[in-house]
C-alpha cells in the first residue's frame, strides 16, 4: 500500500498558515492533517472551517480534517463547503449515530473516516467498513501534540488490518495519529497503518524534506 505521510497543522505557526501548507507540499507532504478541536470534547480550541478556507488555495494537497468536537455532524457541511477533501470523526463523539454521519459526510462529496481513541476497543470500527474511507486510530490521548506514542496501540492496527483484510477491504487507509517519530515509523507501518499523521516531527525538523521521506520508508 501507498505509505502516506499527513503532517499536522497544529504544530505550526498559525501566523504563517498558508506559506506553511505550501511548504509541505514543496517538501514532499501527501496530505495536511488539520485538528479542529472545540474545547468540549477536548480541552483545547484550535480552529475552525473558516481556517481551513483560508488555507484551501495555499495548497493542492488533501485535506483532511481531523473534528475532535462534540455533535460533529453539525459542522460536517461547513468543513465541505471549506474545501475539505476527507473528514474524520469520533465514534466516541457519534455513538450509535456514527453510521448514519459518515454517511451524511460521503453525501457531501467528501472521504470519511472513523476514529477511536486509545481507551477505546478498535473492534467498535468494525460496524462501519462498508461507510468508510480510512479508519483513524489514536495514538496519544486527543488534544495536545508533542506527546509520546502509547505502544499499545501497535496491536489496535494490527487489529484493524487484519479485520480489513480478512473482510475483503485490504486496501482501506488506516491512519495514526500521535507521537509519530522517525524512530518508531517503520514498526508502525509494519502494524498496519499506512497514513501518518506527523506534527511536531515535521515542523521541528531543520530539513523537512528528508524527515518526511525517512518517514515513509518501511
Amino acid at each position: 500500500m501507498q505509505i502516506k505521510i499527513a503532517p499536522s497543522i497544529l504544530a505550526s505557526d498559525f501566523s504563517e498558515v498558508g506559506q506553511t501548507v505550501a511548504l509541505l507540499e514543496q517538501n514532499g507532504a501527501d496530505m495536511v492533517h488539520c485538528d479542529v478541536m472545540d474545547g468540549n470534547f477536548v480541552p483545547p480550541i484550535t480552529f475552525g472551517a473558516q481556517l481551513v478556507k483560508n488555507i484551501r488555495p495555499h495548497t493542492r494537497l488533501p485535506l483532511d480534517c481531523h473534528l475532535m468536537t462534540l455533535h460533529p455532524q453539525t459542522h460536517i457541511e461547513d468543513f465541505a463547503a471549506a474545501g475539505a477533501d476527507l473528514i474524520s470523526v469520533h465514534v466516541e463523539a457519534c455513538g450509535k449515530q456514527t453510521g448514519e454521519v459518515l454517511r451524511a459526510i460521503r453525501a457531501l462529496g467528501v472521504k470519511a473516516a472513523a476514529v477511536v481513541n486509545p481507551a477505546t476497543p478498535v473492534s467498535v470500527l468494525f460496524d462501519w467498513l462498508g461507510d468508510v474511507d480510512m479508519y483513524l486510530v489514536m495514538s496519544v490521548v486527543p488534544g495536545w501534540g508533542g506527546q509520546k506514542f502509547i505502544p499499545e496501540s501497535l496491536k489496535k492496527l494490527e487489529e484493524l488490518r487484519s479485520f480489513c483484510v480478512k473482510n475483503g477491504k485490504p486496501d482501506v487507509d488506516i491512519e495514526v495519529d500521535g507521537g509519530v517519530t522517525e524512530q518508531n515509523a517503520h514498526e508502525i507501518i509494519a502494524a498496519g497503518a499506512n497514513v501518518l499523521v506527523a506534527g511536531s516531527t515535521v515542523f521541528r525538523s531543520a530539513d523537512m524534506r528528508g524527515t518526511i521521506a525517512s518517514l515513509r520508508r518501511v
